[in-house]
């Protein structure tokens, strides 16, 4: 006899309703603009459109690690791109990146011809050729940096809209769901910890993208902030990524990375939006008059 409660598919699905637990309000079956807005232009070439979310991380933390290299011409502008409220539809935004998702990129180094770039993994292959840092040359180190990269964008919706999105966010918890992407993402951290264990940084002995998109995501993950399931996924089991992902937070530009464009906890940790690099320096500041 069927379960009353089991849900059978319609021959032809609709959408007739919200889905995506916490997140409904962002979810849609269309592409597209909802609303006409411009993207701000800073007065830097670069510009980016985010939010502190692991993939805007990515890209905020490699743009402040070319800076501490020297690289002056990676100077940016941070515009904070706030999902909740719609801003990734916008019609500017969407000219930015068509598939309505943080972050966006414009290059507008030549005002007359500027260049779009979207998908985290894409901007920090872009980034890395632009200024000739922290990714190989050399054909083998160049291919183990890049597999590890697309590792991470193929993963990484396996814990973020699979496993997070079950075991925080979804409507009710479903044994099944959990489950599945519980196991996924277990295997992925194992994946981890063992090419870890025979290496400094995942392509080997350099600190590469592959650490840098990587991080944000099992990082956290590593440190039980991600969805409060450290405890869940026996996260402090994984040793070597424990010792990986601490060595990375320790880097200056990994905490300045890590604060642009974030909105949410400690407000000393939180830097909104970011124009210029004294704007770290004014944040210490403002902590330390609120602190007197």
């Amino acid at each position: 006899m069927t379960d009353a409660a089991e849900y059978v598919p319609p021959k032809v699905w609709t959408w007739n309703k919200e889905s995506g637990g916490r997140f409904a309000a962002i979810n849609r079956p269309i592409a597209g603009p909802t609303h006409d807005k411009d993207l701000p232009i800073g007065k830097h070439p670069l510009q980016l459109h985010s939010l502190g979310t692991p993939n805007g991380v990515k890209v905020t933390v490699m743009l402040e690690e070319l800076l501490a290299l020297g690289h002056t011409g990676a100077e940016y502008d941070a515009w904070l791109i706030n999902i909740s409220a719609g801003d990734q539809f916008g019609s500017g935004f969407v000219s930015a990146n068509p598939n309505s998702k943080i972050p966006a990129m414009m290059d507008r180094s030549d005002p007359a011809n500027p260049i779009r770039i979207f998908e985290s993994g894409a901007i920090l292959i872009y980034l890395a050729e632009k200024f000739g840092e922290f990714l190989p040359t050399t054909p083998a180190a160049r291919a183990e940096t890049l597999s590890w990269l697309m590792w991470q964008m193929g993963s990484a919706p396996y814990l973020g809209g699979g496993f997070g999105h079950f075991y925080a966010y979804a409507p009710s918890k479903m044994e099944y769901p959990i489950d599945r992407f519980a196991m996924e993402v277990k295997r992925q951290l194992d994946v981890l910890d063992r090419r870890l264990a025979e290496s400094e940084y995942l392509a080997g002995g350099d600190y590469t993208i592959a650490d840098i998109a990587v991080w944000p995501w099992y990082g956290a993950l590593a440190k039980g902030l991600a969805y409060d399931a450290g405890e869940f996924l026996s996260v402090k089991d994984y040793k070597h990524v424990q010792r990986w992902t601490d060595q990375i937070a320790q880097r200056p530009a990994v905490k300045r990375g890590r604060m642009v464009n974030r909105v949410q906890g400690d407000p000393a940790s939180c830097l909104p939006e970011r124009h210029d690099a004294s704007d770290f320096e004014l944040k210490t500041l403002a902590k330390l008059a609120e602190a007197s």
